[in-house]
């Protein structure tokens, strides 16, 4: 089942697809099905939130609180069950993200960390983040290498 936000944000999407988003305000440009969408943070955040708390090798000062964008409910809002995700951050580094790791309990798209928006300097505006603490097969370098920050595009593959 979708929930009402599900459904709205998936029509905000459509919205861009058709145009509507000014490039100038994207932090997200999401590839697929041969289009491009660009994405505010106004619309991530019209999506569903998702919060955790988890420890990270690069943050300090112990567990940090992240809401974003569940990766379940973002490929779902794109209809998107199989495949790969490409993820592509600010400076081109790229990482590869099996559409499998998009569970209830898994990794989110975040923008915020401990209530604040990230910055450039605090690995934002996006961070593709998995709770580390709440599932130990999640501390892996597998994993940690798919937390990819300041993340900039998505494509569907």
């Amino acid at each position: 089942m979708f929930s009402k936000h599900l459904i709205s944000a998936a029509f905000s999407i459509a919205a861009f697809v058709a145009g509507e988003a000014q490039a100038d305000t994207a932090v997200l440009i999401v590839s697929h099905n041969g289009e491009q969408i660009a994405m505010t943070m106004e619309e991530l955040k019209a999506m569903p939130a998702t919060s955790f708390t988890t420890s990270t090798q690069w943050t300090e000062g112990g567990p940090v609180a992240f809401t974003g964008v569940s990766l379940a409910d973002f490929t779902a809002a794109f209809g998107v069950t199989e495949g790969t995700i490409s993820a592509t951050a600010i400076n081109d580094y790229t990482v590869k993200i099996p559409v499998s790791d998009a569970v209830e309990g898994g990794p989110i798209i975040a923008y915020a960390m401990n209530g604040n928006e990230m910055s450039r300097r605090d690995k934002g505006p996006l961070w593709v983040i998995y709770p580390f603490d709440d599932k130990p097969d999640y501390k892996a370098e597998t994993y940690y290498s798919r937390a990819i920050w300041q993340l900039d595009r998505v494509t569907f593959e």
